[in-house]
């Protein structure tokens, strides 16, 4: 008898033991969940319990100069279900009426509807017309919870392909994926809203729970510095000049205020529909589409996308003589009218290299600093640049800014592509001296001529003038931008009557408008080293007495029979 009770006790203090470890381990428990997994878990439970759909915000409208619209978002809707809502017995119909109204895959909408999750996205940015169907349908066949039809949105582009390099697009969920719509993404996009509603832990319906409605926030609107008028007339000539000079790799044209770096008009060839941004632009690309693997698809969308007039580097030829001749004048080294100054021999000998003339074969004789920028006479500019020298000669590069890139509001800028000053010999300083061998931005170029035409003063282009805050009204200016002066007035004025020459009498006749005094420098050069490819180009200011725009126009590897020459294709 004593050893039972003996028995009994000490199981008894065993199990009160074992009793006392599992109450220590669940205190451990509690409190880790407490203290630690807390927050987590909290979070977790309100995520659970709480059904949030999203409402997008309109982005903001995107404006000409002129207050045309050129991109805005027009009102869709979404659908989306809650499977846990839906009746079991109601989840094929469902998913037949969702697939036939909207043209989808019933297997894949049949898998959404009868999935253990809140909410699933069926289909976005549908027409009215479409989501009334589906109301209809409900209606009709007494489906009151599970399905859900919300507001959306959806960019538009009322002139489809007008400006598309510059402008850019929008991708599904309404962020910008090129452009302006891109740079500007989060000033344009606004903020999400939402339709909150409490439900159970799976999601379903409690009896008397109200959704809560979080209004979106719309974006701002921007306001470009391009009139889409003269954007228009860029793009319908632009296309003339590459189809008729059959310009394989395309051409581009920029249009500057030089008093303001506003860009009035920046034009690639061939353009591309914003509306359906991802349909193929040219019968030749259509011609091999299907044959193309998905990497070579990806690689042909992202070149039909790329603005060619601030991602692209090329040769800019003799359109750079006139950094050249600016930097001589500056400098005081020549006079712009001294006859004989100089003379053509066909070719100038340097570091025992004889570079030529383009006009070898019949050397221009005595020159003076005009008749040599008229004629685009190399040698003459060789000489320049030798005076000059290095140090100089980099140091215009840098005021003119040819070793940084603009900055201008747009992405993918490209840098500039310049042997670094230590490297460079006379033979290369004589190359550059004349616009070879090396290679820049058409951005850059149309730049340096507008700091020429803007009295010698450097303006720094840009493509947004306005932000308009879309719940206040209030209007943000964003003034222009102007650097350091890099030559004077009195030399710049000098240029530009050169220019004027090159127009009038020089390679640059065929850009002559009756009425108008017209300056221009013509460009030819290699694309590339041995590629038998050229780039041609000029570069244009009016008025030469009060300049009100420059123009740059770029043609790639124009193979028609007007030929190569800058000064043989002006549109």
């Amino acid at each position: 008898m004593v050893n039972q009770l003996l028995g009994i006790k000490k199981r008894m203090k065993i199990e009160l033991f074992i009793f006392l470890i599992l109450f220590i381990v669940l205190i451990i428990r509690i409190g880790y969940l407490q203290l630690v997994k807390g927050k987590e878990l909290k979070q977790m439970a309100y995520e659970q319990q709480n059904l949030e759909r999203t409402i997008s915000p309109k982005r903001g409208v995107i404006y000409d100069s002129n207050g045309n619209i050129l991109a805005v978002s027009s009102t869709v809707e979404s659908v989306t279900v809650n499977p846990m809502n839906i009746k079991d017995e109601d989840k094929e119909k469902v998913a037949r009426a969702l697939s036939d109204i909207f043209e989808l895959d019933y297997e894949k909408v049949f898998s959404k509807v009868s999935r253990k999750s809140s909410i699933e996205t069926i289909i976005k940015k549908i027409d009215k017309d479409k989501s009334n169907e589906l109301r209809k349908w409900l209606i009709e066949n007494n489906i009151t919870v599970g399905v859900n039809i919300d507001e959306d949105t959806k960019r538009y582009y009322p002139y489809e392909s007008l400006a598309s390099h510059v402008i850019g697009f929008c991708g599904s969920d309404n962020q910008g994926l090129g452009g302006i719509e891109a740079k500007y993404d989060d000033t344009l996009k606004g903020s999400n809203g939402s339709i909150d509603k409490i439900t159970d832990a799976k999601g379903g319906n409690i009896d008397n729970s109200k959704e809560t409605y979080n209004e979106a926030i719309d974006g701002n609107n921007l306001t470009l510095t391009i009139d889409s008028t003269v954007q228009s007339m860029v793009e319908k000539y632009l296309e003339e000049a590459c189809i008729d000079n059959e310009c394989t790799d395309g051409g581009n044209v920029i249009v500057m205020n030089p008093k303001t770096g506003d860009i009035i008009a920046m034009a690639t060839y061939p353009s591309y529909n914003l509306n359906s941004p991802f349909e193929i632009n040219t019968e030749d690309l259509k011609n091999s589409w299907e044959s193309m693997s998905s990497e070579d698809k990806n690689i042909a969308l992202q070149q039909m996308w790329r603005n060619k007039a601030i991602a692209d580097t090329y040769e800019p030829g003799s359109t750079f003589k006139l950094v050249t001749a600016s930097a001589s004048l500056e400098e005081g080294i020549t006079q712009t009218d001294k006859e004989g100054e100089f003379t053509c021999t066909g070719g100038i000998e340097v570091a025992g290299v004889r570079i030529k003339c383009w006009r070898y074969y019949r050397p221009h004789g005595p020159e003076s600093l005009r008749t040599a920028l008229m004629n685009s006479c190399n040698p003459v500019f060789i000489g320049l640049g030798q005076r000059l020298g290095v140090g100089t000669y980099y140091s215009y590069l840098r005021k003119f800014g040819f070793l940084n890139k603009t900055g201008i509001d747009l992405p993918g800028e490209a840098q500039s592509i310049f042997l670094k000053e230590d490297k460079v010999g006379p033979v290369e300083l004589a190359t550059i001296s004349f616009g070879q061998r090396f290679e820049v931005t058409p951005i850059q170029m149309i730049t340096m001529v507008s700091t020429i035409a803007n009295k010698g003063e450097y303006i720094r282009p840009r493509l947004v003038k306005e932000i308009t805050n879309s719940q206040t009204g209030e209007v943000t200016k964003i003034e222009p931008q102007k650097g350091e002066r890099v030559i004077s007035e009195k030399t710049a004025t000098s240029v530009l009557d050169m220019m004027g020459s090159v127009v009038s009498e020089g390679t640059g006749k065929n850009a002559k408008v009756q009425g108008y005094s017209i300056g221009g420098k013509t460009g030819t050069s290699e694309d590339g080293v041995n590629t038998n490819k050229y780039v041609t180009s000029f570069i244009g200011v009016a008025t030469i007495e009060d300049p009100i725009a420059t123009i740059l126009i770029t043609l790639y590897n124009p193979t028609g029979e007007g030929g190569h020459q800058g000064g043989g294709w002006l549109i």
